[in-house]
C-alpha cells in the first residue's frame, strides 16, 4: 500500500476473506451472493434493452419472495397480513394489516421499496408490504411507485408524495412514519424535502435504510466497497436527463428543513452506500435533528436479505425506534 503524490492510496490486489465476526447464516448468504454471475446492465439510453432487463427475473414464488426480502429491508416473521389495494391514493398502494392488530391502532408506516429504481414492485412490492407489517406489528402502506424505463424521475417521487397526501386524509401526521431502503431510501429522503416545500406536515419518524443520498457517487465507500454492478446506468436511467445534484434526486445537496422527523439510518461495514448513509446522518445531526445511526459488522448493501440473525436485529432496532418515537409523539 503506497500513497500517490496527489493523496490517492494505491492498494495492491489482495483477497478479502469472509468476516469471521458475523453469524454463520450471514457468511452463507454472502457466499451465495458472491457466487452469482454479475448481471450485464444496459446503457441508460437503450430503453428496449432496459425493458428486457427488468423482465428478466420472472415471477415465480421463489423469485418474488427473494425480491420482496431484498427490496423491503424487512424479514419474514411468519405473521400473516390482510392486503387491500387502495384505489384512491394517487398511486398503487398495498395496505397490509398484520393479524392481531388492534382495531383502534392508529399508527401506519408508509413503505417505499428498493431495487435500484427498476425492481421490487408488483407482486414483490405487495409481499414486501406484508413482511414490513409483520416485522413492525403495524399497518403498512406499500407504495408500488412507477419506475423506469417507462417512468423516470420524478414519476416515482410524485407517487410517494401522492400516497402520503392520501394518508393525511384519515391520519394525523404524528401517527405516520415513512421509510425505505436503497433507492426507496432515496425516494423517502427526497419526499421529505418535497413535503416541506409543498407545505405539508412532516411525519412522526423516518427510516433511511442504506439510502442513495448522492447520485454523483462522491462518497468514499463507493470506491472502498464497490457496488455489485454498474449502478451509474441505473442512476442515469432514473434521472432521465435531470441534473444529478437536484436535491429531490440527491437529498444531500438539499437543505435539511425545519421539522425534519427523527430518523433512524441503517448501513453495514461492507455497504457501498455506507458513505451516503453516514453523510446523511451527519447532515441531520448538523441541522439539529434526532438521527440514530446503526452500522452492522460485515454487512453488505441490504444486509443479508432477511436470512441472518443480523437482519432480525436490524428490524428490531427499527421497530424499537418507531415505537419510541410514536410513544413520545402522543405524550
Amino acid at each position: 500500500m503506497s500513497p500517490g503524490t496527489d493523496g490517492t492510496l494505491h492498494v495492491p490486489a489482495r483477497d478479502i476473506p469472509l468476516p469471521t465476526t458475523v453469524s454463520r447464516a450471514a457468511r452463507a448468504m454472502m457466499t451465495m451472493v458472491q457466487a452469482l454471475p454479475a448481471a450485464k446492465v444496459p446503457p441508460a439510453q437503450d430503453l428496449d434493452a432496459w425493458r428486457a432487463f427488468v423482465s428478466r427475473r420472472g415471477d415465480s414464488p421463489e423469485v418474488t419472495r427473494g425480491m420482496a426480502l431484498a427490496c423491503s429491508g424487512f424479514v419474514d416473521t411468519g405473521v400473516k397480513a390482510e392486503v387491500e389495494e387502495i384505489q384512491d391514493a394517487g398511486a398503487i398502494v398495498y395496505a397490509a394489516t398484520p393479524e392481531g392488530l388492534a382495531s383502534d391502532a392508529e399508527q401506519v408506516y408508509l413503505h417505499v421499496h428498493g431495487g435500484a429504481w427498476v425492481d421490487g414492485g408488483g407482486p414483490a412490492g405487495r409481499l414486501g408490504a406484508v413482511f414490513a407489517a409483520g416485522s413492525l406489528g403495524r399497518r403498512v402502506w406499500g407504495v408500488d411507485y412507477r419506475m423506469p424505463p417507462e417512468h423516470p424521475f420524478p414519476a416515482g417521487l410524485d407517487d410517494c408524495v401522492a400516497a402520503y397526501r392520501a394518508l393525511l386524509r384519515d391520519h394525523h401526521p404524528a401517527s405516520i412514519a415513512v421509510g425505505g431502503i436503497s433507492a426507496g431510501g432515496n425516494l423517502v429522503a427526497g419526499m421529505l424535502l418535497r413535503l416541506h416545500d409543498e407545505g405539508l406536515p412532516m411525519p412522526a419518524a423516518a427510516v433511511l435504510n442504506s439510502p442513495v443520498a448522492d447520485l454523483i457517487q462522491a462518497g468514499d465507500s463507493w470506491r472502498t466497497c464497490p457496488a455489485p454492478q454498474d449502478l451509474g446506468e441505473h442512476v442515469r436511467l432514473y434521472a432521465g436527463g435531470h441534473d444529478l445534484r437536484e436535491p429531490y434526486l440527491s437529498p444531500l445537496f438539499g437543505e435539511i428543513p425545519p421539522g425534519y422527523p427523527p430518523t433512524i439510518l441503517i448501513s453495514g461495514t461492507r455497504d457501498f452506500l455506507l458513505s451516503d448513509t453516514v453523510r446523511m446522518h451527519r447532515a441531520l445531526r448538523t441541522a439539529g435533528c434526532r438521527a440514530d445511526l446503526h452500522v452492522f459488522e460485515g454487512a453488505p448493501h441490504g444486509m443479508f436479505s432477511g436470512q441472518a440473525p443480523e437482519d432480525h436485529q436490524q428490524v428490531a432496532e427499527v421497530r424499537r425506534f418507531l415505537d419510541e418515537v410514536w410513544k413520545d409523539s402522543q405524550s
